[in-house]
This record gives C-alpha cells, sequence and structure tokens, in this order.
C-alpha cells in the first residue's frame, strides 16, 4: 500500500497539470501510475497503456515515473517515445491498447507539465480524476508482471495522416513553434506536392523563438510574416503538443477555430445529412449559421476536448470544433483533436474544391466580434470570481424567464444584437471572455456590459 496525496490544484477538469518541481513532482507521476492502474482494476481492464511525451524539458523524467508507476501496478506499458499527443491517440488506436497517456504541459508555459489520459476508449477526466486522487490517497496495491518495451508508431502515424492527402501545387509555412509537432511535420512534408518551408521543427522545451500557443496572435506574428515573405497560399501553427491549429490565410488574417470549423463542414457536412456539429461556447453566430447553411444540425456545447470527445461519442458527430483550435473530425478518422491531420484536410480540400481558405474568409460578411480575450485570474479565486459574475448577471441583465442567459459553461448573456461570454479557463490561470455584436455600435454595448459585469469582480479586460 503506497499512500500519495496530491496538491489539489493539479487535478483539473480535463487533465492533471502543474508546476514542475513545485506542485507536480516526479513521485507525483509514479504515484499517478500506479493509482492508473488501480482504477483499471476497477474497471475489468486489461492493463495494456501506450505513453507518450511532448519535448518540454520535464517531460522525460515525468514519463518515467510514470511508467514506473505504471509497472508497479501490473501493466504492460508501450513507450512511444516523443511526439505530439495525437500520436499518442493514434498509438492507442493501432496498438489496440485499453488506456494511453500523454505527458505535456500543452500551451502552458515551460515551467509547467501534466498528463492528458484515455482509458476504455474514453477520455479520462472529470470525476475520473478526482477518483484517481482519491484512490491515490487510500494507497493502491502493487502487482507482479509489469512491464515496459519502446514502441515506435511514428512512421505508421505519419503514413496514416497522409492517407488521402491531395493538396495539389500550394504554397505553404508550417510554424512548429520547437513544440513535439516537429518531426512529424518535417517528415510529412518532404511527402507531399507542393512548397513547403517548416519553421522551428526542432523539438526545444525552453520555446526559444516564440511560445506556442496559436490562437494568440501575437504568437502568430512570425508565422505571418513568413507568409508574406514566401507569397504562400496559407500559413498553419500549432500549439506545444500539436492538437491544436492557428491559421493565417495569405492576406495575412488570422482564421478563427470557429469558422475554421465552419469551412471544413462545407466539404463534411454533404456526407453526413443533418448530423449534428458542435461548436464551443465561445463561438460565433456567423459560424453557427454557416454550418447550420450546410444542412447540418449545428449545436452549441461545453469547451474543453474533453467534453468535446464525449459529445461527438455520444451524437455520432462527424465534426466538431472550439475558437481554441481544437478540431476533432470523424469523417475518415478517429474524431480526436490531431492539427496536423486538421492542415491536411484543409489543403485537401482547397486543392479539391478550388476554395482556397482566403476565398472563404472574402466570402463572408463583415464580422463584428472580440478575438478570445484572456483575464488572469489565480486558480485559488477564479471560480468563485465565476459565482459573483453569475449572480451579477443575472440581476443586473437577467430577462423575466432567464432564457437570454446560459450558464452551461461560464456565464454568457445573450440580446437582440449580440452576446458576451465569461468562462473560467480550465488549463490557465486565467478567466476567457469574448463577444461578438450585429454591428460596431452593438459591440461597443456589449463590451460595455461585459466591462461593468468584470468591474463588479474587480477584474479587467483589455479589448
Amino acid at each position: 500500500m503506497s499512500a500519495h496525496h496530491f496538491d489539489p490544484s493539479i487535478l483539473r477538469a480535463y487533465d492533471i497539470r502543474g508546476i514542475y518541481e513545485h506542485t507536480l513532482t516526479d513521485a507525483d507521476a509514479f504515484a499517478i501510475g500506479l493509482a492508473f492502474t488501480a482504477c483499471m482494476d476497477m474497471r475489468g481492464l486489461d492493463k495494456r497503456i501506450a505513453v507518450g511525451r511532448d519535448g518540454r524539458l520535464s517531460s522525460p523524467a515525468l514519463a518515467n515515473h510514470l511508467i514506473d508507476g505504471l509497472v508497479a501496478g501490473g501493466a504492460t506499458v508501450f513507450d512511444i517515445g516523443c511526439g505530439p499527443t495525437p500520436m499518442l491517440y493514434y498509438a492507442n488506436e493501432a496498438l489496440a491498447t485499453n488506456a494511453a497517456i500523454q505527458v505535456t504541459g500543452s500551451h502552458n508555459p515551460p515551467t509547467h507539465n501534466g498528463f492528458k489520459m484515455i482509458m476504455g476508449g474514453a477520455v479520462f477526466f472529470g470525476e475520473d480524476i478526482n477518483h484517481l486522487g482519491a484512490v491515490s490517497a487510500k494507497g493502491p496495491d502493487r502487482h507482479a508482471g509489469g512491464q515496459r518495451s519502446q514502441t515506435s508508431i511514428f512512421d505508421d502515424y505519419v503514413a496514416r495522416i497522409l492517407q488521402g492527402a491531395d493538396i495539389g501545387a500550394v504554397t505553404a509555412v508550417w510554424d512548429c513553434g520547437n513544440g513535439a509537432s516537429g518531426e512529424v511535420t518535417d517528415a510529412l512534408t518532404r511527402q507531399l506536392s507542393g512548397t513547403h518551408h517548416v519553421l522551428f521543427a526542432e523539438i526545444d522545451g525552453t520555446f526559444p523563438n516564440h511560445h506556442p500557443n496559436p490562437v494568440d496572435p501575437e504568437t502568430l506574428d512570425m508565422l505571418r510574416d513568413a507568409v508574406a515573405e514566401h507569397d504562400a497560399d496559407l500559413g498553419i501553427g500549432f500549439d506545444g503538443d500539436g492538437d491544436r491549429i492557428g491559421l493565417i490565410d495569405a492576406k495575412g488574417r488570422q482564421v478563427p477555430g470557429d469558422l475554421l470549423t465552419a469551412y471544413l463542414a462545407l466539404d463534411i457536412a454533404p456526407k453526413h445529412k443533418g448530423r449534428p456539429m458542435l461548436l464551443d461556447v465561445k463561438s460565433s453566430d456567423m459560424a453557427m449559421s454557416l454550418i447550420a447553411a450546410t444542412g447540418a444540425d449545428a449545436q452549441i456545447w461545453k469547451t474543453g476536448h474533453s467534453h468535446m470527445k464525449k459529445r461527438m461519442a455520444e451524437l455520432d458527430v462527424p465534426l466538431a470544433g472550439e475558437m481554441s483550435g481544437h478540431i476533432f473530425i470523424k469523417d475518415d478518422y478517429f474524431g480526436f483533436d490531431d492539427a496536423i491531420y486538421v492542415a491536411l484536410r484543409v489543403l485537401s480540400q482547397m486543392h479539391r474544391t478550388g476554395q482556397t481558405i482566403t476565398a472563404f474568409m472574402d466570402s463572408l460578411p463583415p464580422q463584428f466580434a472580440t478575438p478570445e480575450l484572456r483575464i488572469e485570474c489565480d486558480d485559488s479565486k477564479k471560480f468563485a470570481a465565476m459565482d459573483a459574475l453569475a449572480s451579477f448577471a443575472r440581476t443586473r441583465f437577467g430577462s423575466d424567464d432567464m432564457s437570454n442567459i446560459s450558464l452551461v459553461d461560464g456565464v454568457r448573456v445573450r440580446s437582440a444584437s449580440g452576446w458576451w461570454l465569461v468562462r473560467a479557463s480550465n488549463t490557465e490561470a486565467a478567466l476567457v471572455a469574448r463577444a461578438e455584436g450585429s454591428s460596431q455600435t452593438a459591440l461597443d454595448s456589449l463590451i460595455a456590459d461585459l466591462r461593468e459585469t468584470l468591474d463588479h469582480a474587480d477584474l479587467t479586460v483589455k479589448i
């Protein structure tokens, strides 16, 4: 029996994440592995587990201690080494394992790291993670028979994401941001037609060129400059573990994740007539309308890759997307968020249909919306702040039947001229806000309402 207690701040809604050697230690990694095997025993699952890691400086140590814990719990572990999170998801499918864990800090600062988990074919999150913490605190048993093997899935994964790719004579710039997608991107671009310029493919956990967050407009400045320099058709950026995508079109415009999903829906929806397609709560009315116009049943769902995957499985959804750049394609793929595969689908769609992502953006009416706005808020305070914001919004902006206020994921207030949203990030010490209006005047009014609400909780946002 090896009882272990985690810092409660690392047990998050979507995954386990903390600051290495502060709130998250090598001992935690071992305990996570041991408790994870106990959870598999409780579900009656054969303990075959794939493990991967990103390129952060702390990832090799955390992965080794995690695997030691899994082996101590009697698991057979397939160590696929360093690569993007989608390669780990693919390994779970290709190796027919019953669980998979990626050691990754995603887009968080270099000092952070964590674990994304799958068990029994479903995302392991929310109450699953709380249960793992409780199991660890009680002290799970060790079991003999565990073993570890180095298992390369790299070539198979590259071959699978290239399957069906037909991109023509495109010119593209790829920005790997020194994240875990670099080696895969190098390998696949050597096999693609067209002209490809790959930036920062060397995996470096210090992220020396820029922070790998493809939603942050400043992060994309180098990509934007490279698109202009090479007169490219588009620029493609990835986050630190390769499950989120950011796009720059030929005119230097950032393509939001919701509109990128709408573009993909033009190709995917006709093959799945009337099926639901999902966008997250931060997504725009414009994107919802575009997807509905394809004949799909456009629906809003909770933000977060875990929530999206669960909902996709429940409703048999062929396509879902988030503002953050998580795009999930189950049309001729597995339904997990794979930014490199999404990039190839966009390039193939451009070539096959003749409509570039730039032409798609040109075809849209003017949009009056803010980008995704980040409001710093300590993890220990952000959920209390959200309670205060919800209470104020109900009083200040609520209607008689409260139908204009949604609390499904944060606080979303709708008026006749648009909407605004504030929600707590589950991956950062921050709140996230956004607003969209029917005109610039309407947007200005909505932003004023948003500021008033935030002021009530002593929070400010730069817009």
